[in-house]
């Protein structure tokens, strides 16, 4: 589950740092953290765990509808997560979302961002248990003879 193929840690990190909006998206449990640190007067930054997206633009026009008046998204970090929930924190990646946050004042979306976090380690733990017991899992092939 912790595979490094294809994983480029600073990128990511420059990429939360730079983008308009940043979606991890955490294929084993099919969520993603969706972070918005945009706001005016009618909208504060946006944390929330959605659904997967089929794609970027559906995400973008996901965004589009939830906040309205804000100006459009010019860049958007897709940050597929295949290791485990925790790592986030241990790579630094959720600490640059924090520092994100926390630069542009928005202490609500701190807070909403810690209880994600919670949330998140808590969708991996049901999904690894449903891995265990074959809840919504399906055998391909079985042992030879059964």
């Amino acid at each position: 589950m912790n595979s490094d193929f294809m994983f480029d840690i600073d990128g990511m990190l420059k990429s939360i740092d730079t983008a308009d909006v940043i979606s991890i998206f955490f294929p084993s449990f099919r969520r993603a953290l969706v972070v918005d640190p945009r706001s005016n007067e009618r909208h504060s930054a946006m944390v929330q765990i959605a659904p997967m997206a089929a794609s970027p633009q559906e995400r973008l026009r996901l965004i589009r509808r939830q906040r309205p008046g804000l100006p459009r998204v010019r860049n958007l970090a897709v940050i597929p997560w295949t290791r485990y929930v925790d790592s986030l924190v241990s790579l630094g990646l959720w600490d640059k979302l924090i520092e994100r946050l926390e630069s542009a004042g928005e202490e609500e979306a701190i807070r909403e961002c810690e209880q994600s976090l919670r949330e998140l380690r808590e969708m991996e733990r049901e999904e690894h248990v449903n891995a265990i017991v074959g809840r919504n899992y399906h055998t391909i092939w079985s042992a030879e003879g059964e």
